[in-house]
């Protein structure tokens, strides 16, 4: 009986540490941890992050005159368009993640490409299904293999501000996620970019 206890208790131990190490730090694929989880959903901007969080803004700003200005809050989580000090638009954003923060500061505009894509980072996809086999990669670090392509991250709307960071159509999960850059649901993004000019003052703060 004690050696029927002992085995018994011995595998109930095993199973026990089996389930904790399959628990461990594993992110499932389509969490939205990664950097293009829009790309792998089909849905870019969409409005909706991961758990519904409501990411729709409003812009009110048609027909208003006056020198623009976005001012970006990385505790709230959101941007603010400005026309003349008038308050005229804003939206939910997700900014950089840890150790990718988007930094504080005031910037400018400096370029904008409507059809933009990430010269560092994307996912790379098997030819032959069309999987992604990885859904976070970076251009130098993770390298396609045979029969796979490396497929650059899709940055619509994109406003560059502060060296390589900038406002784009993003996935926003409702917290910090980007490599730094900061993410707008497409409608929104549309709105600010076409509202912008080069050289609108950026606050971030």
């Amino acid at each position: 009986m004690k050696s029927f206890m002992n085995l018994f208790f011995g595998l109930l131990g095993l199973g026990l540490m089996t389930l904790l190490i399959s628990c461990g730090s594993h992110v499932p694929a389509g969490s939205g941890a990664a950097y293009l989880a829009d790309y792998k959903s089909g849905v870019v901007g969409d409005g909706v992050g991961v758990r519904g969080h409501h990411t729709k803004g409003y812009w009110d700003g048609d027909g208003v005159e006056g020198a623009p200005l976005i001012r970006i809050n990385l505790n709230d989580q959101k941007a603010y368009f400005y026309k003349a000090n008038q308050l005229v638009g804003q939206t939910a954003i997700s900014t950089g993640s840890e150790g990718r923060r988007t930094p504080k500061g005031r910037y400018k505009v400096t370029e904008k490409d409507i059809d933009h894509k990430s010269s560092l980072y994307g996912v790379i996809k098997d030819d032959a299904t069309g999987a992604i086999v990885n859904d976070d990669a970076k251009k130098g670090r993770d390298i396609p293999q045979s029969g796979q392509t490396f497929v650059h991250a899709p940055m619509l709307n994109f406003m560059r501000f502060n060296g390589p960071i900038g406002m784009h159509t993003g996935h926003l999960p409702g917290y910090p996620a980007s490599h730094g850059c900061v993410r707008l649901p497409d409608d929104m993004a549309r709105i600010f970019y076409n509202n912008a000019a080069l050289g609108t003052p950026v606050i971030v703060e």
